[in-house]
């Protein structure tokens, strides 16, 4: 893969989600290096606006038909194209100037727009993992068919991806994917019945959108993680395992046949592992982030899943060994469970 060059060409598959405004914190961060070209969004218009003032890209896809002309009396100076619905995802992610798209959308809605990317040619930094849940076998070989690269920008995902920079593949004995614990890692079962909506939604390292807030805390993104990194890496799910951290400092960690463990640490901001997939194979100097202080972290602490508390992690497992379609039933399951307990 070429380096990063002045100007790389971006498309944007959900903009004013939580991956998609870091995504776009970097862009601003490196107006050099970086173009966005097209944009995506769902509800939030005002998000948007915002963003459309700054990056002008020449198109941009809104959630409802009714949406357009709003969008277009909040910004009548915008002169690109707005388009809407499931077409105007395909329209972003295949569109002609894009060097990348970053597949940051929520959900199964993310897999058609994501797959039609590969097939038009296009790198893709991967923040959806339900596209590889759902359809991991297609999308790999789509990539390897049109000779694109899949990019993991999901933190654990992405701290594999550097631990596994410059060394055989057929030298990893497993990778190890950390999982905070989420809010309810202390908190005992017999109690679960009583959590409501905003305990669930205040992650204790993480922010996040809402959804894989909700799925942290049951460690069903773990889960579906475990399901993607099969897929990215190319790897049985015997050789994919999950250690609870609650400190979310390793990222994760790759365990080789000579016992040595590469693990890759950082703060918890998404802007680092962004960054690094929109720069790869250079990195992106930050200088005003927060960087690791391990002296006033003071400790890192380890403990083993409790897949009896925790159920969706071993369901996940399950769903990936058996294999087919149940990941994608999984998955489906999971969105409308997570939908009907925010509702």
């Amino acid at each position: 893969m070429q380096a990063s060059r002045p100007g790389k060409r971006l498309a944007i598959l959900g903009a004013t989600g939580s991956i998609g405004v870091s995504t776009l914190d970097i862009v601003a961060r490196c107006p050099d290096q970086f173009d966005v070209v097209a944009l995506s969004a769902g509800k939030n218009l005002k998000r948007l606006v915002g963003q459309l003032k700054s990056f002008r890209p020449s198109l941009v896809s809104v959630a409802r038909e009714g949406d357009v002309d709003e969008l277009r009396t909040l910004v009548p100076d915008f002169e690109g194209e707005i388009v809407w619905g499931n077409e105007g995802l395909n329209a972003v992610a295949t569109h002609a100037e894009a060097d990348m798209v970053v597949a940051a959308l929520v959900g199964a809605v993310g897999l058609p727009p994501t797959l039609a990317a590969i097939k038009s040619g296009k790198d893709v930094a991967l923040a959806n993992k339900e596209a590889l849940v759902i359809a991991g076998e297609i999308m790999t070989q789509a990539a390897t068919e049109s000779g694109v690269n899949l990019l993991p920008v999901d933190s654990e995902h992405n701290a594999i991806f550097q631990a596994l920079h410059g060394h055989q593949k057929s030298q990893v004995k497993r990778v190890i994917l950390t999982a905070s614990g989420g809010p309810f890692l202390n908190r005992p079962k017999e109690d679960f019945g009583n959590i409501g909506i905003q305990e669930a939604l205040k992650h204790p390292t993480w922010k996040m959108g809402d959804k894989i807030t909700i799925d942290s805390a049951t460690l069903m993104n773990k889960g579906l993680e475990v399901i993607e990194a099969r897929w990215l890496f190319d790897l049985q799910p015997s050789r994919v395992s999950v250690i609870i951290h609650p400190q979310s400092i390793v990222h994760s960690m790759v365990e080789y046949v000579d016992g040595s463990i590469l693990a890759q640490l950082g703060v918890p901001d998404m802007r680092v592992p962004i960054s690094y997939i929109l720069g790869y194979p250079d990195r992106i100097p930050l200088p005003d982030l927060a960087t690791l202080d391990l002296a006033d972290v003071a400790r890192l602490e380890f403990s083993e899943p409790d897949y009896d508390k925790f159920p969706c992690l071993g369901l996940a497992y399950k769903g990936l060994e058996k294999g087919g379609t149940c990941p994608a039933v999984l998955n489906a399951a999971n969105e409308v469970s997570v939908q009907s307990f925010l509702d």
